[in-house]
């Protein structure tokens, strides 16, 4: 029999509250999981809806798994088995990008003693090896993306080093984040990341961090560029990275 799709409420709240009910009274289903918007305090806004992650023992068990990434103005679904929920965003899946939705997630039901929330923990963070690997990729590919544009700028081709500083602020957050074993987060939420659980350094604050990267985004200033590539290279540097910086070889002299 065909899942039937939720039962809208007169609020997101109610249609929530009926849904997990719903989800709740089924056998079949192992947890739920709330993120998004409404697990970041001060962020919903009145068009925010409720992002849902259904965990199932088994897909085949349950009409539910038919409501996968069923969307509507109050309830956006994910409905997903334990053995995916348990490798969903980790390095190596596809859904990777989706990583930072479970970084400040709630668990609404957990019928696995706490395996729910253990699974959901380890999401939370890097590891130390995962950060490891993730800050010296992505410190060798923000590298390559600075050099290339400083060298359009050196070469008077500004509108390409333009398009390449831009490209940069990707891999210099990823970078950033990596190096205190944090998850990136989307870009609705950096500056509340930045201002709920600083980066320890003034630099990498809010008030700091946010002009940079509005002024490269802006036009690619290629002192602004430097002066970021100084402090995130020193970064780099005092968590073991300067084999990274030192394969770059001559390179680094435009960088400087």
């Amino acid at each position: 029999m065909p899942a039937l799709p939720p039962a809208p409420g007169d609020t997101p709240e109610a249609t929530l509250a009926a849904f997990v009910a719903r989800a709740g009274a089924d056998p079949s289903v192992a947890g739920l999981v709330l993120s998004g918007s409404q697990v970041h305090d001060g962020m919903p806004t009145v068009h925010s809806d409720h992002d849902l992650h259904v965990v199932l023992r088994d897909r085949d068990a349950t009409p539910l798994s038919e409501l996968d990434r069923f969307r509507s103005a109050h309830l956006d679904l994910v409905v997903i088995t334990l053995a995916e929920f348990r490798r969903r965003g980790l390095p190596g899946d596809p859904a990777a990008f989706s990583r930072y939705s479970y970084v400040h997630a709630r668990v609404l039901l957990d019928r696995l003693d706490g395996e729910i929330a253990a699974v959901l923990d380890r999401k939370r963070t890097l590891h130390p090896d995962e950060a490891r690997t993730a800050a010296a990729g992505y410190l060798d590919a923000y590298v390559n993306q600075t050099y290339r544009s400083l060298k359009s700028y050196r070469d008077g081709r500004d509108a390409m080093g333009h398009l390449d500083a831009a490209e940069s602020v990707p891999y210099a957050l990823e970078v950033l984040f990596a190096l205190h074993r944090r998850v990136r987060p989307y870009n609705k939420y950096l500056q509340w990341e930045l201002e709920r659980q600083p980066l320890g350094e003034d630099r990498w604050s809010a008030g700091r961090l946010l002009p940079v990267l509005r002024r490269l985004l802006a036009d690619g200033d290629p002192h602004t560029q430097r002066a970021l590539f100084g402090d995130l290279a020193r970064a780099a540097r005092e968590a073991g990275h300067g084999d990274v910086l030192d394969s770059w070889g001559d390179d680094l002299h435009l960088l400087h």
